[in-house]
């Protein structure tokens, strides 16, 4: 799902200015870009650039302090809490450093989530068939602590793609693996970015990574450092 003219997300000269003890702290200031329905965007720089904090606004987790985003051709500026929630359970999938799967869950009810929000009567079955798709049918049933940290990214990234997200987010999702798997990881992202023909927005320190997306955007000081490349 696009804006009319083909066009997934836009960021309209967004900032994002916090307070802290030394005073105000711009942390972004006057981010501008589009990312068109299917394009794969990296975001790159240094450790406090920016990078994550740009992600959280561009998925509506966050509000920038000034400018305007629009997701899937909604302006994200109109909405409430409750309605940017909506869409993203939608519309918007994630992949983040730390998997963030649900402890207590096994690994086929953390990938049932998405659809048991919406209501979804096969998303067992869906599930099940997400997991055997990324290798790992044999080990539904087991926890996040039975897993290994690969294994737990993959869990992540079934979880992501089950609902046929018309965005994918992802936060440094090959961070905490070792390199090996890391670019297993890696593989398997942009396989399943492929058959679901979904735009990606890819957060990363890892290079090779960055280079397999159609375009990069680098940040330094919060701000965009020349055009994306």
């Amino acid at each position: 799902m696009s804006g009319p003219s083909g066009i997934a997300l836009s960021a309209r000269q967004i900032s994002k200015v916090v307070d802290g003890p030394d005073g105000r702290l711009t942390i972004l200031d006057g981010i501008a870009l589009e990312v068109a329905q299917g394009e794969s965007l990296a975001i790159v720089g240094s450790s406090g650039s920016g990078k994550t904090t740009l992600l959280g606004l561009l998925a509506g987790l966050d509000r920038p302090s000034a400018g305007s985003v629009t997701l899937a051709g909604t302006c994200l500026d109109a909405l409430d809490e409750e309605a940017r929630a909506g869409l993203r359970r939608r519309l918007v999938g994630f992949v983040f450093q730390s998997f963030h799967l649900l402890p207590a869950l096994s690994a086929e009810e953390n990938v049932m989530l998405p659809l048991e929000l919406e209501g979804r009567a096969d998303a067992r079955e869906r599930a099940a068939e997400a997991l055997a798709r990324v290798g790992l049918g044999a080990r539904r049933h087991h926890r996040p602590h039975q897993l290994s940290g690969g294994e737990q990214q993959r869990v992540a990234l079934a979880r992501a793609f089950v609902h046929g997200p018309a965005i994918l987010f992802a936060d440094e999702p090959t961070g905490n693996l070792d390199p090996r798997t890391g670019a297993a990881v890696g593989d398997l992202l942009f396989a399943l970015n492929r058959e679901h023909a979904t735009t990606l927005v890819l957060v990363t320190h890892d290079g090779a990574l960055a280079a397999r997306c159609a375009r990069r955007l680098a940040l330094r000081d919060g701000r965009i450092d020349g055009a994306a490349a």
